[in-house]
């Protein structure tokens, strides 16, 4: 073996009995922190988070060695899934203007907030969950679950949020064109706060791009790798997923890969 590759015998001797370099004990120890960051965040976080999270702990790498590491071990974060249409905008109510025109940065707090309607499939049957999201923080200030996708879904959802913020006459309140955001109860809560209703245009999913990117990331991390095997173990997990995960731990990129209740917290204190 050593003829064919041109080494002497004394030589690969020396380096069997050598043993493993300064840089090699260090990626492993490394990829052992990698690893525990990436399995404490459900297999989430890509290697740009696991990189902040690392810097946080006080060790200071480069982000391609992370990438590198991440790479050697197998670590991937879960891929996102292609956008799915299921917006019905076919019925005779009144459609509101589209007054966010793809502007998602807000200065402060409760001045723009956004919604949209998903579905989640059970062993037992859909689920469907409304969502209403500040897009100051990202944080989801309301959000409710139903067997059935009608406007009580969203009063639901727009109640809680309403109850949880410091609300502002002029908020205004941005979602697609289904009827159950164009329903007269819908509308009518939303003139008794004050708030000002805005639609995407039709059929263009970009105008709700926040919320769509919410759902993507929810069922890509929570719901497609193990379905629900009941309404009930749904609820429980969406539960954990927004108040726990998302709004309290979960890092964006957006903010700085801070949370969205750290992201309001520290800019309340400032």
């Amino acid at each position: 073996m050593c003829q064919v590759f041109g080494v002497t015998r004394s030589g690969y001797y020396a380096w069997r009995k050598r043993g493993k370099s300064q840089r090699q004990q260090e990626n492993e120890q490394l990829t052992k922190t990698i690893t525990d960051i990436f399995h404490g965040n459900h297999q989430r976080y890509g290697y740009p988070r696991v990189w902040f999270e690392l810097r946080l702990r006080g060790v200071l790498v480069s982000k391609g060695r992370v990438a590198r590491l991440m790479r050697s071990a197998g670590l991937r974060s879960r891929r996102v899934k292609k956008f799915k249409q299921t917006t019905n905008s076919k019925h005779s109510l009144p459609i509101a203007p589209n007054r966010l025109n793809k502007n998602f940065k807000v200065n402060e707090p409760d001045r723009v907030w956004v919604s949209d309607i998903t579905y989640l499939w059970t062993w037992e049957g859909w689920l469907y969950l409304a969502v209403i999201i500040d897009l100051y923080s990202r944080q989801l200030v309301g959000w409710a679950l139903s067997t059935r996708m009608n406007k009580e879904l969203v009063l639901a959802a727009l109640n809680q949020a309403i109850n949880r913020r410091n609300l502002r006459a002029g908020l205004i309140f941005h979602s697609d064109r289904g009827s159950q955001y164009a329903s007269n109860q819908v509308r009518e809560l939303l003139e008794k706060y004050k708030f000002i209703q805005s639609m995407s245009n039709k059929g263009d999913c970009y105008d709700n791009a926040v919320a769509e990117s919410f759902f993507a990331t929810l069922k890509l991390e929570l719901v497609y790798p193990d379905f629900f095997r009941s309404r009930y173990e749904a609820r429980l997990e969406i539960f954990e997923f927004i108040e726990i995960d998302y709004n309290r731990k979960r890092r964006h990129s957006y903010l700085n890969y801070q949370s969205p209740a750290a992201f309001e917290a520290v800019k309340n204190v400032a």
